[in-house]
């Protein structure tokens, strides 16, 4: 049974319902609730070091994808190849702004920004940069978090793909290159990244 609690420094045990004040922990702790021992949360699996390195591999990925072609297409003696960003111009060219606009978000700007902001976060962290100027950068970044999440959108461009492959190999030869291992690695970094980082223990790093 879940428990939400309008205060989100707060959590009920979901056992005995006894209020606790949540705060953050370090590293592979688990909070336990003091009357009855039931767990209540845990810390992100991640340190701060090991973000890092995933926000680092994603970036270093993230060129590559983008530059380079993700598919290449063979059909009678023609060879056709195409990038991210070069699809969504082709279906801008076709009229399709909104949809070319909605690709250009969600695959390229979208997953760029969301590494810098994470990335930007980390190294606040990290070296403790706790002037006022980097603590207002840090609040702002968490507050526009969520949203830049939402905007980001690879795994529906990584379905994309898949399913076009599918569809076109009855018709044409596909072949994937470099730019599609960079894309699926950007995928799967990011998809760890987000998955281990936790907006709500960022939050508590500022309150401590």
């Amino acid at each position: 049974m879940e428990y939400n609690c309008a205060d989100s420094s707060v959590t009920l045990c979901r056992s005995c319902d006894l209020v606790i004040s949540k705060r953050a922990l370090p590293s592979g702790v688990r909070a336990l609730c003091p009357r009855c021992h039931t767990t209540l949360y845990d810390t992100p699996y991640c340190s701060i070091n090991g973000m890092l390195a995933l926000c680092l591999t994603a970036l270093i990925f993230f060129i590559p994808a983008n530059l380079l072609p993700v598919l290449e297409l063979h059909f009678l003696g023609s060879i056709r190849t195409t990038t991210t960003i070069e699809g969504a111009m082709a279906v801008a060219n076709q009229g399709y702004w909104i949809v070319a606009i909605a690709v250009l978000v969600s695959a390229v700007i979208a997953p760029g920004l969301l590494l810098i902001s994470v990335l930007t976060q980390i190294l606040i962290i990290k070296y403790r940069l706790n002037v006022p100027f980097f603590r207002e950068v840090l609040k702002r970044l968490l507050r526009f978090h969520e949203l830049i999440t939402q905007l980001s959108m690879l795994e529906i461009y990584m379905i994309s793909i898949f399913i076009s492959v599918f569809q076109l190999t009855d018709y044409t030869d596909i072949y994937l290159g470099m730019g599609t291992f960079c894309f699926a690695m950007l995928f799967l970094v990011t998809l760890f990244l987000q998955r281990e980082y936790h907006i709500e223990h960022m939050w508590n790093i500022i309150d401590e």
